[in-house]
């Protein structure tokens, strides 16, 4: 069993190093490395592979090389160059027929790599598991094969096993530590974001109880000082202040939906004409801004909800949108039905926003607008969503765009298409 014994071996290095770093990116608290790193530390991993191999004749190195580039490809995306670098240290070794074999394999699996990492992130990680799994056992089965036609005489029971049993048992361990720091990382984040939003809940619900009164108070004498003749000055000091009130008191209104966000009055709330009753409130903001408001409504019918907080909500995201165009631009609302929800998604083509920015959408006082928002706005939005048991999901690229997708359950006993049940 000497093929058999290397594969752990190797197996064994090759776990070793691969906790250290698991276990840098779980104290790092996310799972984010620079594609050098990430290249340099896989180099050192095939290398290792090389250097304990197990070769009968000098045409061939049996070892676990696939191993690390597999990880590398898909969970890192770096595949394709981890491809070459296995068929540069090979040629190392001597131009020969397991060069040329080796060449071969790992060109097929470097295309192979290159076009599944995307479609590999898009599947829960339970599959991406079974896809590691799946590939291994392939490239373990064409290797098997590559090497019985170049070497025949060998132990065919160390042979089989070495082949079947050791790689796609590596990968499958490694792919599930993956998996599970993943999992524990995503699990830790939405902890704390938790914990931060009930501290806020806590803390906006007391205060903005507490100012709101005296806020209220000192609304009423403005207005009654308002009534009295006045200088021009007196009355142009006083609507300023009317409007700073006016301005405070939204601001507590979006802490107190934001610490209540349950739906008080249930409302059935036509989607289409209540959008385009906030596009018409935002259509001066957009004229300001050169923005050019699109729409492409399907008729969706109805949500049950609050009347009030939907518009709040679209009034914080839309506004957003356009002034992320502040150089002008098109903004568009499209509106979509299925069996069981109602889509809408805003699009606009402005700045952008990166992928942590784009994770901490939602956070207690975070904003993009870089110290001109207050970032009440997106957490009120993504509060509203959750009371109405919506989702958001959001896609952007920097300089190119961004796409908020809201999704509501339609609820039972309506339609679809904009009609109610008799």
């Amino acid at each position: 069993m000497e093929i058999t014994k290397h594969f752990f071996f190797n197996l064994a290095i090759i776990i070793t190093i691969l906790f250290f770093g698991l276990l840098w990116l779980t104290l790092k608290r996310k799972f984010h490395i620079s594609k050098r790193f990430a290249v340099i530390w896989s180099i050192i991993l095939i290398w290792v592979c090389f250097q304990f191999s197990y070769h009968p004749t000098p045409n061939i190195f049996m070892d676990l090389r696939e191993l690390p580039v597999l990880i590398g490809g898909l969970y890192l995306g770096i595949g394709p160059m981890l491809c070459f670098i296995v068929i540069l240290i090979r040629g190392l070794y001597g131009l020969n027929i397991g060069f040329f074999a080796n060449a071969i394999l790992y060109l097929v699996l470097a295309i192979l790599l290159w076009r599944i990492y995307p479609w590999f992130w898009s599947r829960p990680a339970k599959k991406r598991i079974y896809i590691s799994l799946i590939l291994g056992i392939i490239i373990s089965l064409v290797t098997l094969t590559s090497v019985g036609i170049i070497h025949g005489s060998v132990n065919l029971l160390d042979y089989l096993f070495a082949y079947l049993v050791v790689p796609p048992l590596g990968i499958s361990m490694i792919s599930m530590s993956i998996e599970t720091v993943l999992n524990n990382i995503l699990i830790r984040d939405k902890l704390l974001k938790a914990g931060k939003l009930e501290v806020v809940e806590q803390m906006g619900a007391a205060i903005s109880h507490e100012i709101r009164n005296p806020l209220t108070a000192a609304k009423g004498f403005v207005q009654l000082l308002k009534e009295d003749p006045l200088s021009q000055k007196q009355a142009e000091y006083l609507s300023i202040i009317s409007a700073e009130l006016d301005s405070a008191e939204r601001v507590i209104k979006d802490y107190l939906t934001f610490a209540k966000p349950s739906i008080e009055k249930l409302e059935q709330i036509d989607v289409m004409n209540e959008l385009k009753r906030i596009l018409s409130i935002l259509q001066p903001t957009a004229n300001q801004y050169s923005v050019e408001l699109i729409t492409n409504f399907e008729l969706v019918g109805f949500l049950l909800g609050e009347r009030q907080k939907f518009h709040q909500c679209f009034l914080n995201v839309i506004k957003n949108g356009i002034e992320a165009m502040p150089q002008g631009g098109q903004l568009t609302i499209t509106t979509e039905s299925g069996e069981k929800y109602i889509t809408i998604l805003i699009k606009d083509y402005g700045v952008g926003m990166t992928k942590e920015q784009i994770e901490r959408l939602g956070e207690p006082y975070y904003s993009t607008k870089e110290g001109k928002g207050t970032g009440l706005g997106m957490m009120v939005a993504y509060s509203i969503v959750r009371s109405m048991n919506g989702k958001i999901s959001v896609n952007s690229e920097m300089g190119i765009g961004t796409t908020f997708c809201f999704s509501f359950p339609i609820p039972s006993g309506l339609y679809s298409k904009g009609e109610k049940l008799n």
